[in-house]
């Protein structure tokens, strides 16, 4: 009998310094295609290489995650199959260098998949993961981006200035990597984006900024990203001649603004009322959460 190909496959070696692996899953925890965006700029700046991918064969079901059929460059036809993609780069003046983690959540075999990233954390000398959503929430598209944080090492959310997650309800593809990777002793925390529920549909770079921001904390380092800026600023002005456009929305986006400006205060005296924002979101979910 033969033996199986592994999910893990390899394509590149790769020496690290302290790695941090930066993880987000596209579907519903990620709003405004927020997370992936950030981590995406975060691969592309720092000129990440690719040296792993997770084979998806067996943990997608391809009713629900299509593969897409595309055409070469000699108009041959051929198959892109949903991957996650893990690539690295070294960031100059951190004391930690960066892998990249990004793909679609799996709809099967979480604890298996969750086994490969371990493994290709264990093998890049991680020494931490991050993973990073973004949810729907009742917030102005005009206000500051409020970025949600929680980790449940106590010495990591101390570092990073966030709290440790009390979180009891469904859990998904994060929940559960987080839950493995602790149980191999890396450190994981997450930070979540908030996303103006009234645009859903809409990119949002001005989210994926505010998760880049914050994400450099987390490596003491810092970040022009002027090409980001002008299309958070884009994305704000669009949406402000869509909701002018109707007097309902504009009166609703008005008394979101009120009530943020009126709970910004709170939120600074009481942090952890960010991460019950998404707890709420989460036990919400009907059983497709995550934490």
């Amino acid at each position: 009998m033969s033996t199986p190909p592994p999910h893990l496959r390899w394509t590149d070696k790769a020496t690290l310094k302290a790695p941090i692996l930066l993880a987000a899953f596209e579907g519903w925890n990620d709003a405004g295609e927020a997370s992936s965006t950030a981590v995406r700029y975060l691969r592309d700046h720092f000129e990440a290489r690719p040296v792993a991918t997770i084979d998806a064969e067996d943990f997608f079901d391809f009713t629900v995650a299509r593969p897409m059929v595309q055409l070469d460059q000699q108009e041959k036809r051929t198959i892109k199959w949903p991957s996650t993609v893990v690539s690295v780069a070294e960031i100059e003046g951190s004391d930690h260098d960066l892998v990249t983690l990004i793909g679609h959540e799996p709809q099967l075999r979480w604890r298996t998949f969750a086994d490969q990233v371990h493994q290709a954390a264990e093998a890049l000398g991680a020494v931490q993961v991050i993973t990073l959503g973004a949810l729907l929430v009742d917030v102005p598209h005009t206000r500051p981006v409020q970025i949600y944080g929680s980790s449940d090492d106590p010495k990591l959310a101390q570092r990073l200035a966030i709290s440790p997650s009390t979180y009891q309800g469904p859990t998904g593809i994060v929940g559960v990597l987080a839950s493995c990777l602790r149980e191999q002793g890396l450190p994981t925390a997450s930070f979540w984006a908030g996303v103006p529920a009234y645009v859903s549909n809409a990119p949002s770079p001005k989210a994926a900024l505010a998760l880049v921001n914050r994400v450099c904390q987390a490596f003491d380092t810092s970040l022009t990203c002027t090409d980001l800026e002008i299309s958070a600023a884009a994305y704000e002005r669009q949406v402000s001649d869509i909701v002018a456009e109707d007097e309902s929305t504009a009166t609703y986006v008005e008394q979101l603004e009120e009530d943020f400006d009126a709970q910004e205060q709170d939120f600074k005296d009481d942090p952890d009322r960010l991460v019950s924002e998404v707890e709420d979101f989460l036990r919400g979910q009907n059983g497709r959460s995550e934490s």
